[in-house]
């Protein structure tokens, strides 16, 4: 892998939710949540959009960011990928 290939990411569901989530690939893992093959959480929520997105050179850094995100109430998902 190359240098910032881990990617943490928040997907926006059909239902309004916030799924956040870490991969390799972004534009792979989004095509796989948005074709009902993705997290169980995302399969009955297509389409699904891409929000936002952070790159990290460490797979460690992006699953600590990932868990922080995923800490983060709904109106500070909100204000991190500007859907306010």
């Amino acid at each position: 892998m190359t240098e910032a290939d881990h990617v943490v990411y928040v997907l926006e569901c059909a239902d309004g939710s916030l799924y956040t989530g870490y991969t390799t690939d972004l534009e792979r893992r989004v095509a796989e949540h948005d074709a009902g093959e993705g997290a169980k959480y995302t399969r009955g929520r297509t389409p699904v959009e891409l929000r936002y997105h952070e790159r990290y050179e460490s797979r460690s850094a992006a699953m600590s960011r990932e868990y922080e995100i995923k800490q983060l109430s709904r109106s500070e998902k909100e204000r991190l990928v500007s859907l306010e």
